[in-house]
């Protein structure tokens, strides 16, 4: 069990790798869909002097795809 939870662990640093090259060498994030952080249930709050953004309903979008994501790959 430990050699697979070393092995995603590895995977998942080299993504994070590979992205953090990506902004260093483009100066930007890789293009996402303008959806993105912007669906119903996105809060955002706008004062004077305050900005407040809650992505409730893309951080819920997120979590369901990568549960099944994971489900799907913990199958055997």
């Amino acid at each position: 069990m430990s050699g697979t939870v070393g092995k995603v662990l590895l995977a998942a640093g080299a993504v994070l790798v590979l992205l953090g090259v990506w902004i260093l060498v483009s100066g930007r994030l890789p293009s996402w869909p303008s959806w993105i952080g912007r669906l119903p249930g996105d809060l955002s709050i706008e004062r004077k002097n305050i900005r407040v953004y809650l992505p409730i309903t893309t951080g819920l979008l997120f979590s369901l795809i990568l549960t099944i994501l994971l489900w799907l790959l913990s199958r055997r």
